[in-house]
């Protein structure tokens, strides 16, 4: 039996991988009950808002209705469709990347914002293009992420293409309503990196300088947080543990087991 985890710690940005989609009545297109590890949390989708499956919050149905230009029959259509079309994306195990933002859930346990990263797809942008949700939540952004206007102008263009061709919420009234984009949105190998850390060269090290390493006693916090995996709090304890023999020492340093450190260890001399 799995425990819904009813707090986690904030702040710092991890990934947990081989994770796997829990079904709920509460579930939805855009906020739903996940395991991972040992854990069951709730996630919300940052950047994205799917419609809505009922009536419950019916300020936010009929803004969706106002948004589409649909109907509020029409709306909780869509809605149902997108926690189908989620559900059937996560079939597979995915990949969460999240801080832990809190995300203001109905629900008696905590919501949490997060990045779901599926078959090389990034989940919300989905959403987006397939007409089932629409872009939301400036107000709500990620902590840290350096080119958040990057994923928005991206999002914006998912929405475009999608209101075009009349997909999904934007094609209902046309009897559109399952039809998919031709081309589904990819991401990189290297996409998130990219959005938290803009200034890093392609192929060089978290200075942005291709060869250039750290010293692992004297780099600034910003720096350290260029790298992948670490973050404000973990960039802190690195630092309050120094002076170090050598960036071999960085296993003594809480928050860095083997996986990680493993990925953070070339960056230093």
């Amino acid at each position: 039996m799995i425990s819904l985890c009813a707090s986690a710690p904030a702040g710092e940005w991890f990934t947990w991988k081989d994770c796997h989609y829990v079904p709920n009545p509460a579930n939805d297109g855009d906020s739903f009950h996940v395991r991972a590890g040992k854990r069951e949390y709730i996630f919300r989708l940052y950047f994205v808002d799917a419609l809505e499956t009922d009536e419950s919050i019916g300020q936010r149905v009929r803004e969706q209705a106002r948004y589409f230009h649909v109907t509020v029959p029409q709306v909780l259509q869509v809605g149902v469709e997108a926690k189908r079309f989620t559900r059937q994306q996560l079939i597979r195990p995915f990949t969460v990347r999240t801080c832990m933002q809190d995300a203001r859930g109905r629900s008696r346990f905590p919501r949490y914002f997060a990045f779901i990263e599926t078959s090389g797809s990034d989940l919300g942008e989905k959403l987006v293009a397939n007409g089932l949700a629409r872009v939301f939540g400036a107000a709500s952004a990620a902590p840290g992420m350096k080119s958040a206007e990057t994923e928005w102008h991206r999002l914006e263009q998912l929405e475009r293409e999608a209101k075009q061709e009349r997909l999904g919420a934007w094609g209902i009234a046309f009897g559109r309503l399952k039809a998919r984009a031709t081309t589904q949105p990819r991401i990189g190998r290297d996409y998130f990196d990219v959005l938290f850390h803009p200034n890093k060269s392609r192929n060089g090290d978290a200075t942005g300088n291709a060869g250039t390493k750290l010293d692992i006693n004297t780099a600034t916090p910003e720096q350290l947080q260029d790298m992948p995996g670490i973050g404000p709090v973990l960039a802190k304890r690195i630092i309050a543990a120094r002076p170090f023999r050598s960036a071999d020492d960085l296993q003594r340093v809480k928050g860095i087991k083997s996986k990680r450190y493993a990925q953070v260890r070339p960056y230093f001399e």
